[in-house]
């Protein structure tokens, strides 16, 4: 249960702000209220949902202040990594890597179809990095950008592709990887701030 309605919050099925109820999911996946508030307490620790006394959960709001925060903290994840892979990435790994965003490129892609790719793009960077910690924290960080990035999207054309990132990585140069992965992140963390601060 835990797993589905965490997918549905990254997918913004259950909009910031939202109340949710231990009733109303129980009678919605035929079970006692016994595992979802299990679920709701592990989605409270994560900071997905936030307890409001006598009334339940609500889907915890974002605000300016948690977008900065968390795209700083990636950015100090990320840019590390992409630094490691600039340093050792093999041709086969810059090919693979290239054919995961390839949808990017292809005006026929459906904006699921590109986000679960951004998704994976970052996530494969941290594996080739080979530190797993950062796999693990980067892996956190992206369920919450990926939720971002669902809620932008539909409101705010335009995407921001990995071009340079590749290209940095391609010829092996990790300060231009560094630097075209700190443009990238702050350029997202630019049109977020812009949705939620209107």
């Amino acid at each position: 249960m835990y797993r589905i309605l965490r997918e549905w919050l990254i997918m913004a099925k259950l909009a910031p702000g939202d109340f949710v109820s231990e009733i109303d999911f129980a009678v919605k996946f035929g079970t006692s209220r016994t595992p979802v508030r299990e679920a709701f307490t592990r989605l409270m620790q994560d900071k997905w949902l936030s307890r409001i006394p006598h009334k339940g959960f609500m889907v915890t709001p974002i605000s300016v202040r948690d977008i900065i925060d968390m795209y700083e903290y990636r950015k100090v994840l990320e840019c590390f990594a992409v630094d490691k892979v600039a340093r050792t990435a093999s041709g086969e790994q810059v090919a693979e890597l290239c054919q995961i965003v390839a949808s990017e490129d292809d005006p026929g892609a459906e904006l699921n179809e590109i986000l679960r790719a951004n998704s994976v793009f970052h996530r494969r960077l941290a594996e080739l990095a080979g530190n797993e910690r950062i796999v693990d924290q980067i892996s956190l960080t992206l369920a919450y950008v990926a939720r971002l990035d669902t809620l932008c999207t539909q409101t705010v054309p335009g995407w921001i592709g990995h071009t340079e990132i590749l290209q940095a990585i391609e010829t092996h140069q990790p300060m231009a990887a560094r630097l075209a992965m700190e443009a990238h992140i702050d350029t997202s963390r630019d049109k977020m701030i812009k949705l939620f601060n209107s």
